[in-house]
């Protein structure tokens, strides 16, 4: 097994960041671009490798569409596969097949698509045989569960005959990644209405448009943590935008609450050191994938917060609430649910001489735990996760002054 050693390092000089392209709007852009044909010119398209999975397999269109562990493009193709009426195998690794597929497929049923399951009822693999006929406009989709499930039928929704009403059922989390998929689309050409629970699509073309993906704010928000959690540093996060379609461009307020600064120009992001004003409750409803990174955050800092919105995290890469439990014990810190649905951080007050983090084949896993380096020496066990989402992390840790050292287990 490889492991790399991060030697704790708690002062850093002023560096630029030159950020990923976002993962979200990538493989949202990839698809839309795929429903016209590729008439568009999309640049800036993100190195992660959820991202290059997707480019593949619509660029060669195999017989089989094997994601490995995206879940992104797992739930993007499947719908996609239906809509243009393609006859498909939608399969992954061992874990991409432990998680549920099956309130889109549902979904896709609902509306005249023929799929079915091919090993068990819920999970990938699937045999997906088009849809031949749109026999609805209006489907139910739980709000609660996945954002990705809503916006893989909404991206499919103008190609439809009769377009599409989607009633969301219950709590709605992520909706920034549902506003995202809106958007994405508004600026292709697609016009919508979403009043109250009900998103509707009319039939219609998405036009050609000229794209460039935005820097990853998902990324950015390791380096939030990483200044955060330092003595003293200043770092600028090359092309981020103030006004992001990206949910997760809530760690700028967040971070504010945990010490830093955010100064926002043309060309990105700086970030300074301000004095922690803490705060007792964070809710991730609409930004899941921060949820790990301000655990560690705020177990680092001592601050002892309440964590809600969570309820997606045990279907993600791994249960992400279990492996932050697990991880955070490593340096004395404890995450614990102290009513339905309400985590809370206790702090570590002792700190190890080196602390060995086992990443649950989860890159966000491994990144999230990077900050701990500013007070003890990090070994980070298969670091390669982080290619899922942001392949040039290790090289951007060096850019900063940390030093990363490979070794064999």
């Amino acid at each position: 097994m490889e492991i790399l050693e991060l030697s704790q390092k708690s002062a850093f000089a002023p560096t630029t960041i030159p950020l990923p392209s976002s993962k979200s709007e990538s493989n949202r852009v990839l698809i839309i671009d795929a429903l016209t044909e590729g008439k568009n010119e999309i640049s800036n398209l993100a190195e992660a490798r959820d991202t290059q999975t997707m480019i593949r397999l619509l660029g060669k269109n195999p017989p089989v569409y094997d994601v490995l562990d995206a879940g992104t493009t797992m739930r993007f193709l499947t719908a996609y596969a239906a809509i243009t009426n393609q006859n498909k195998v939608m399969t992954g690794t061992a874990r991409m097949c432990q998680r549920p597929i099956g309130i889109l497929v549902d979904a896709l049923r609902a509306i005249g698509a023929e799929i079915h399951y091919m090993n068990v009822e819920g999970y990938p693999p699937l045999a997906i045989h088009g849809l031949a006929e749109q026999t609805s406009d209006n489907v139910k989709i739980r709000g609660d569960v996945s954002s990705q499930y809503i916006s893989a039928m909404l991206m499919i929704a103008p190609i439809l005959p009769k377009g599409l009403e989607i009633e969301l059922e219950g709590k709605v989390g992520s909706r920034t990644y549902i506003e995202m998929t809106l958007e994405l689309m508004a600026k292709f050409g697609i016009n919508y209405s979403w009043e109250e629970n009900i998103i509707k699509v009319a039939h219609q073309s998405y036009q050609p448009t000229e794209f460039m993906v935005e820097s990853d704010w998902s990324g950015a928000s390791y380096w939030f943590s990483l200044l955060a959690c330092a003595d003293s540093g200043e770092l600028f996060l090359k092309g981020l935008k103030e006004d992001s379609l990206q949910g997760d461009s809530k760690i700028v307020e967040i971070m504010s609450h945990l010490g830093i600064k955010s100064t926002f120009n043309k060309e990105g992001v700086k970030l300074e050191k301000i004095p922690v004003t803490g705060l007792k409750e964070f809710d991730f409803t609409h930004c899941p994938d921060l949820a790990q990174t301000v655990a560690v955050t705020c177990a680092i800092l001592g601050q002892d917060a309440k964590f809600t919105g969570l309820e997606s995290l045990r279907i993600k890469e791994t249960d992400r609430i279990y492996a932050l439990q697990q991880e955070l014990a490593k340096f004395n810190a404890e995450f614990n649910e102290v009513e339905p649905e309400v985590f809370q951080v206790i702090p570590s007050v002792t700190m190890p001489n080196e602390v060995q983090i086992h990443t649950y084949d989860d890159h966000r896993m491994a990144m999230a735990f990077m900050p701990l380096l500013t007070k003890t020496k990090v070994l980070i066990e298969d670091p390669e996760v982080v290619n899922k989402s942001y392949p040039s992390f290790w090289k951007h840790c060096q850019l900063a002054g940390i030093s990363c050292v490979n070794h064999e287990s």
